[in-house]
């Protein structure tokens, strides 16, 4: 039995291009060609070609089964090892699955981790304190951003947090220390609400210290001068100079 190119790619269930890769490539031997110079097929090159294509259509490389050659019908090892990576890619989408049911179900930004999204929904944040929230995920360990989730989750109402979101630039001295001296019993009732706060990067993976100056250069970044103006009287307050 002879088949032409095209025939035996009809044959496999295959494109003409296809045979010819695997040619390329070496997963399928050259046949020998007629006086005319047509290639001609045999039932070894049918039964490599739909080898090849049952074993691609499970999940293997072309590599891979040019590793595993022509000689095992049933490369075992192979197989297992491969059911291995399907498990875990499996295992992956379902975690992900998870992830995005519970961003759409609680319209939640995607740029913060499932369970501190939550939290944040009704916090009224500003574009800045989101930010703010971003960087401090990735540097706080689990207990801190347990004790950070709990904290945005139950945010008291004061209109003093509006107040300083929509600070003027240009406020004067006296605006900011007004508004400094305001925020402290808010600030005071946060801490006694949520005493972790004042040992929030105890865990943090990367230590204390860089957790602090992390967050400390966000907020340099993300709010203008008056405004950090009006954190350091607020910090003096609460602490003393």
């Amino acid at each position: 039995m002879a088949w032409s190119t095209r025939e035996i790619a009809a044959l496999a269930g295959t494109s003409l291009r296809a045979v010819r890769h695997y040619h390329e490539v070496g997963l399928l031997p050259e046949p020998e060609r007629r006086a005319n110079g047509y290639k001609q097929y045999g039932v070894a090159h049918l039964v490599r070609l739909l080898r090849i294509r049952r074993l691609t259509d499970l999940g293997f490389s072309l590599a891979r089964i040019a590793e595993m050659g022509d000689g095992d019908g049933h490369p075992e090892e192979a197989l297992r090892a491969l059911d291995a990576e399907l498990a875990a890619t499996i295992e992956r989408l379902q975690r992900m699955r998870a992830e995005l049911g519970l961003i759409l179900r609680r319209s939640a930004p995607t740029d913060l981790p499932p369970d501190l999204a939550p939290a944040t929904a009704n916090a009224g944040l500003s574009e800045a304190d989101r930010a703010l929230v971003v960087v401090a995920t990735r540097v706080l360990g689990p207990e801190g951003l347990r004790v950070y989730s709990d904290m945005l989750g139950n945010l008291p109402e004061d209109p003093v947090h509006a107040e300083f979101d929509r600070l003027p630039a240009d406020a004067g001295d006296a605006v900011r220390q007004d508004l400094a001296e305001r925020m402290v019993p808010c600030v005071r009732d946060l801490y006694a609400r949520n005493p972790g706060l004042r040992d929030l990067g105890s865990d943090a993976p990367g230590g204390a210290g860089f957790a602090g100056r992390t967050v400390g250069q966000a907020m340099l970044d993300l709010y203008h001068p008056a405004q950090l103006d009006v954190l350091r009287r607020l910090h003096t307050l609460l602490n003393g100079p």
